[in-house]
Parts: C-alpha cells; structure tokens; sequence
C-alpha cells in the first residue's frame, strides 16, 4: 500500500507545464515510467514491468516516487480487482 496523500481512485488535474516541473525533478525510472504512461493507460505494475524493460523493484520505486508528486493516480482494475492501476494526472 502506498503511503501517499493522495488516495486511491483520486483525480488530481495538473496543468501540462506543472506536470512537467515536477516531473524533472524525478529520477530518469519515473520519468520513463510516466513516458509509458503517456503511450497506454491505465496499466499495472506487471504491464509497466513488461513496457518500461526496468525491474519490478524498480518500477515500484519510479511508481511510488510519481504518486509523491501527485503525477499518477490509481484505482483498481476492473478486469482483475485485485490489482490497481495506473494514470497519469494530466
């Protein structure tokens, strides 16, 4: 579970120049993450494993370090509740 302040299943809308200043001060993972966000979403972890080619533990770290910055949100899956998915906050 994410400690972020932002819960699950929240929207917050960011404008594109916002998005983008708080994106550069992220590490080069959360910014490919969010750049395979930005090609297809909502996806899963597993899917941005299997997208980005990064390792899960890092994809976990680029995932949590993007929802601190309020950049994605997430909500869980319809297809398979058990998992969440991602967006991006854009």
């Amino acid at each position: 579970m994410s400690t972020s302040p932002v819960e699950a299943g929240s929207h917050v809308e960011l404008s594109e120049s916002e998005f983008r200043d708080r994106l550069r001060e992220l590490p080069p993972s959360a910014k490919l993450v969010a750049k395979v966000l930005e090609t297809d979403q909502p996806l899963s972890q597993g899917q941005l494993v299997d997208e980005s080619l990064l390792p899960d533990r890092t994809v976990r770290y680029a995932l949590n370090r993007l929802e601190e910055s309020e950049l994605i949100g997430s909500r869980y899956s319809f297809k398979d509740a058990r998992k969440q998915v991602y967006y991006l906050n854009t």
